[in-house]
Parts: C-alpha cells; structure tokens; sequence
C-alpha cells in the first residue's frame, strides 16, 4: 500500500496519472494545455476519465527554452491552488526537480513531488520530509536535467536502474521522507536508447520485487516511436501495449497524457488477474 494526499492505494490498485503540462513546447501536446483555463479544463475532463493522480509541470523535459525556478512557478502554482479547490481528494503531484519549487507547490496543494531527475537537486528529498509530500525516486543515467543520452551504455540497464532508484528510495527513508509515500521510477528514455527501455519493460518484475510501488511514465514515448517507427502522433497503441505488459508485471502508477485509454487497459488487466469484477455480467446468464 501507499498513500499520497488522502488517497490510500491497495497493492491491487492500479492508478492513472494525468499529464497537464503548463509549458508552450511541450513534445505531445505542442504547448495545448499552456493556457491556464485550457489545463484546468483539461483536468477536469481527466478526473472525469478516471485519472487518480494530476500531474503539472511547468518545464519541458527535453532541451527548449530556458525557464528559471520563478517563471517555473508562475506556471504551476496558481493551477495547482485552483485544482486543489476543484478537487480536494484529487492526488496533486508536481513535476520538477528544483526544491525551492516543490516546496512552494506543497504548500500550494501538491501531494507529491515528482523528480524525473533521480535526485539532481539533493534538497528536494528534504523538502518531502519536512512537509510529507510524496516523492518519485526515479533514474536518469547520470544526466542533468534537460539533456539528452549520447552513446549511453550499461553493463545491465535493469540492474544500474534497481540500484539507482533504490539507494535514492532509501537515502529519502533516512532523511525522513514516508516510507509509504516513495514510488520508484525507472525513467524511460532518460539517459537511455530505445533498447535501455524495452529491457526494463522487459524485465519491470526485477524493480517490482524491490517492495517500492513502481511507476511508468511509458505514454507515446521514443522507445514506442523508434520500435514502431511512428511519430509522435500515432504512439497510442504501443503505448497501450507497454502499459498492459506492465501492469501485468507489477507496476502500480501509470502516468499517461490518454488516461480514458489507459484507465480502460488497466481495467481490464485487474479484471483478467482477479482483481476486479467485471463492470456488468450479463453473458450467458439469462
């Protein structure tokens, strides 16, 4: 079990996390939700799809415009106050690896603070610690925020993603972060070649069997492109397909820009494992 905000969730539960990034160049969506009444509206519509967990962002994960800790928060904390009177039992995360943001932001509402840069700022550990929030301990293969692999290699990707995310998982415990609210994240595609990522979907039960809840952020990625070789825009169903290989393997929080399609694969795959009943019963008993 972990919990984040009021939430509680069982070890059976699968939970969607929403992207809505408040940045004008983001990869996806090409800056759709920049607008603070188009994100707002956006969130809405994903609670609606079955969202668990809202996560904003204020700054694009690739290299792009520079964006400093304030402009990073004049984007973001204004829509995670008005989501937290929107939805008071919504999961709020905030997606930055800077402290002095995350600690503004918990303040703000957010329930959990979401670094995909495995540690980059060392306070950001201690901010969760001093206010509760949660915390994603995630692997970018020695890269600083912002920049992307170049010949990475691996001796074993799985095995430098266990031991990565698991010593930042329990330097967060030793500081003073809630062991129930650390999730692990092996970062697809950050410090990694397409290879790296589908050798962790692979092998996804290896971090599973750490005992930390594990979350994937799978959704219309470059592994999924260069696999298919699709582009951006027609990423849906492989993404689809590493997110059900992975639920099946053990992951629990599945961030996702399509979370009507996401909540509807994990559905099932709970359903086929024995972990849900079926929505209605109808066949064959009338």
């Amino acid at each position: 079990m972990f919990r984040l905000g009021v939430r509680r969730f069982a070890d059976s539960e699968y939970a969607v996390m929403a992207i809505i990034n408040r940045t004008p160049d983001s990869f996806f969506d090409k800056g759709a939700t920049f607008a603070e009444d188009v994100a707002l509206r956006a969130v809405e519509a994903a609670v609606t799809d079955g969202a668990d967990i809202i996560d904003i962002g204020g700054v694009k994960a690739g290299p792009g415009q520079t964006v400093d800790a304030a402009e990073e928060l004049r984007r973001t904390l204004p829509t995670v106050e008005k989501i937290r009177a929107m939805f008071p039992e919504v999961v709020i995360s905030i997606d930055t690896w800077r402290a002095e943001v995350a600690r503004e932001v918990v303040a703000a509402g957010a329930d959990l603070i979401n670094d995909t840069w495995a540690g980059a700022d060392p306070a950001l550990a201690e901010v969760a610690a001093e206010t509760g929030a949660g915390l994603v301990c995630s692997h970018a293969g020695g890269l600083t925020p912002r920049t992307r692999p170049h010949r990475v290699g691996f001796a074993d990707p799985v095995a430098d993603v266990v031991t990565t995310v698991t010593a930042l998982a329990e330097r967060a415990v030793q500081l003073g972060v809630r062991r129930d609210g650390i999730l692990i994240d092996p970062a697809h595609d950050f410090g990694k070649n397409t290879r790296h990522s589908l050798a962790i979907t692979n092998r996804l039960g290896e971090l599973v069997e750490t005992g930390w809840p594990v979350l994937v952020a799978l959704s219309n990625k470059d592994f999924i492109g260069e696999t298919l070789d699709l582009p951006v825009g027609d990423r849906l169903e492989g993404t689809l397909a590493a997110t059900a290989v992975s639920a099946w393997l053990g992951a629990r929080v599945f961030r996702a820009h399509q979370v009507r399609e996401t909540r509807r694969v994990l559905d099932t795959i709970a359903a086929i494992r024995g972990e849900r009943p079926p929505a209605v019963a109808r066949r064959g008993l009338a």
